[in-house]
C-alpha cells in the first residue's frame, strides 16, 4: 500500500504461512471494509503480528458507553482472542522456540494427539483381524481353578472355528484364553492397559498392543468382535459388560451376542437388574436374546458366534 511502511519488513505479497503450511495471516478486505488502511493501532507496539486483525466495526448507532474495550483482535487459528488473552509470542514462534520446559507433555493438547495416536494404531493393528470374539473375566484366577481350564477350552474352540481370541492381555481368564487360542494355532490378541502396578502381556498373545487409555481399548474391544463371553470377573469385567449392553440396549452398535459363563456368579447380579432396577423404571427389560446365561463351555462358545 502507498505511504504505509512495512512493519514486518518484507513485501506484502510474501509467503506468510507457519510451519505446518497454513496461512495465519487473514485477509484484511474479507475483516473488515471499512478499515484505514493507514491505521497501525491495530498492531502492538510488541508482540506477534501475523495474526492480527483491524477493529472490528462498531455499529454507528450504538452508544458511546456500548463500545467495547478491546482495541486489537488476535486470531490464533480458529480461536479469537482480545485485551489481556492476546498472546506475547505467536504459535509459530513458540514452536520454533527452544524448549526450557517439558510441562507442555502434560497439557491437554498434547493428550488428545495421544489419543489420536493410540486410535490410528489400535485401528492399523486390528483391521485386518476377521471375525473375533472377546473373553471377558478377572486376572486373578489361578491356574487350576476351574473357570481357566473352561477359559481355555473355550479359547482353544473359537480359534477352531476361525476366530481370533481377544482378551485384555493379562493373567488369569484373560491368560487361559489366550492360551487355548494360541495352542490351536489361531490368533490370540491381547489389549493391555497402563496400570499403577505393571501388569505385562502374558505370553499367549501373538498380537498384542498396550493402551494408556481405557475408553481407546474398550473401543478396540466393540469395534473388532461379533460376539462376547463374560466369566466371572471384578469390577474391571463389571465395567467391561455394562460398557457393551449399554451399546447394544441404546442401540449405538449392532446387536452383540453375550454369554455370561458361569450361572452361580451371575444370577444375582441378573436377578438385581431385572428386579430391582427394572422395576424402580431406571431401565427397559433387558432383551432375553441378548444375553445367555450358562455353565457350558461349549453352549458359551455357540452363543457368542450366533451373530
Amino acid at each position: 500500500m502507498h505511504g504505509v511502511p512495512d512493519v514486518l519488513g518484507t513485501p506484502a505479497a510474501a509467503d506468510t504461512t507457519d510451519a505446518c503450511g497454513a496461512s495465519d495471516v487473514p485477509d484484511a478486505s474479507a475483516t473488515s471494509d471499512t478499515s484505514d488502511a493507514s491505521d497501525l493501532s491495530a498492531v502492538p507496539a510488541a508482540g506477534p503480528l501475523e495474526d492480527f486483525v483491524p477493529r472490528p466495526t462498531i455499529d454507528a448507532g450504538a452508544g458511546a458507553g456500548e463500545l467495547p474495550p478491546f482495541t486489537r483482535t488476535y486470531r490464533q487459528g480458529p480461536v479469537i482472542l482480545r485485551g489481556s488473552k492476546i498472546p506475547r509470542n505467536s504459535t509459530t514462534a513458540n514452536l520454533l522456540r527452544p524448549e526450557q520446559s517439558t510441562d507442555w507433555l502434560h497439557m491437554d493438547p498434547w493428550r488428545v494427539l495421544r489419543i489420536q495416536a493410540e486410535f490410528v494404531d489400535g485401528f492399523g493393528a486390528l483391521a485386518e483381524l476377521g471375525p473375533a470374539v472377546s473373553v471377558f473375566g478377572s486376572a486373578r484366577v489361578a491356574r487350576d481353578d476351574e473357570d481357566y481350564r473352561a477359559a481355555e477350552h473355550m479359547g482353544r474352540r473359537l480359534a477352531e472355528l476361525g476366530y481370533a481370541v481377544i482378551t485384555g492381555g493379562g493373567p488369569g481368564i484373560m491368560e487361559a484364553a489366550n492360551k487355548g487360542a494360541a495352542l490351536a494355532g489361531g490368533t490370540s490378541v491381547g489389549l493391555g492397559i497402563e496400570l499403577p502396578h505393571e501388569q505385562d502381556i502374558n505370553a499367549w498373545v501373538n498380537l498384542g498392543m498396550s493402551f494408556r487409555y481405557f475408553f481407546v481399548r474398550k473401543t478396540m474391544f466393540v469395534k473388532y468382535s461379533s460376539g462376547a463371553i463374560i466369566c466371572p470377573g471384578g469390577f474391571g469385567t463389571l465395567d467391561e459388560m455394562f460398557e457393551l449392553l449399554t451399546l447394544v440396549q441404546t442401540h449405538k452398535v449392532a446387536s452383540t451376542p453375550i454369554a455370561l459363563f458361569g450361572t452361580a456368579y451371575w444370577r444375582g447380579l441378573l436377578d438385581w437388574i431385572d428386579g430391582t432396577v427394572a422395576r424402580r423404571g431406571m431401565i427397559s427389560a433387558l432383551d432375553p436374546a441378548l444375553v445367555t446365561l450358562t455353565d457350558d463351555p461349549d453352549e458359551a462358545v455357540a452363543v457368542a458366534v450366533s451373530a
